[in-house]
């Protein structure tokens, strides 16, 4: 098992812009959380130029952005997905232990 990094490169008008985008784009995200496949997710960077999200599916993460407002809008220049080995920490998908 592994989870998924779901990574967002934001386009240089994204705060700007989120505003009219951002309720929808949470809504999303809070139904994926609620639904168990999303872990964590947030913009990255002062000011934020990317977005990171946990998924524990790759078709969650695909599904996501591809009903992402940000992505549909141009928010989102390009993302990238890949598998992600997560061995220490409460939420680790493998855990290993020394």
């Amino acid at each position: 098992m592994t989870h998924w990094l779901l990574r967002y490169r934001f386009a240089p008008d994204y705060l700007g812009r989120r505003g009219a985008f951002r309720a929808e784009h949470l809504r999303l995200a809070w139904e994926v959380a609620d639904e168990g496949t999303l872990i964590l997710g947030g913009a990255a960077g002062d000011p934020p130029d990317e977005g990171l999200l946990v998924f524990t599916t790759r078709a969650a993460a695909q599904a996501f952005a591809a009903a992402d407002p940000y992505v549909a809008e141009g928010l989102v220049l390009d993302w990238t997905l890949k598998p992600w080995a997560t061995v220490v920490g409460a939420l680790a998908a493998t855990p290993v232990r020394p």
